[in-house]
């Protein structure tokens, strides 16, 4: 059941172009977690001071951490739990830095009922400017 209270447990409840969203401010905090979680302690994202002095000019956020909102739209919002996630095609089209507010929009592109599968067209905005996009594909429960 998403959050509307319409049960998504099977292919036949997905319709084309349905959609869901999520927002989230990316905080200095979020960035030193992913890195202890990930392993990606890279300078750009943790030391303000080598950051200064990359392309951003600013400590940036780690790309995976938010495409990882991606995943959270889809377990917990729509279509939910039990759905299986089975591939995720990413490109990062631009940076996000501490204190953007990323806005997360999944959509239904194809419906592919012999497999129970479904294919999701995946944005990732900050300030209505595209930083992450791709295609994923989840299977029903």
């Amino acid at each position: 059941m998403n959050k509307n209270g319409i049960i998504l447990n099977d292919i036949d409840s997905i319709k084309l172009n349905m959609s869901a969203n999520l927002e989230r401010i990316i905080y200095e905090q979020d960035l030193i977690n992913f890195a202890e979680v990930s392993g990606d302690t890279n300078p750009i994202h943790l030391n303000k001071q080598f950051a200064a002095k990359s392309i951003f000019g600013e400590q940036v956020s780690h790309g995976l951490l938010v495409a990882s909102f991606i995943s959270a739209v889809f377990g917990t919002i729509f279509p939910g739990p039990g759905w299986i996630y089975i591939s995720q095609n990413i490109e990062f089209k631009a940076p996000v830095f501490i204190g953007d507010k990323v806005v997360v929009n999944v959509n239904v592109a194809k419906i592919l009922k012999l497999r129970k599968m479904v294919e999701f067209k995946t944005i990732v905005t900050v300030r209505d400017k595209t930083v992450v996009n791709g295609v994923a594909v989840l299977k029903a429960p």
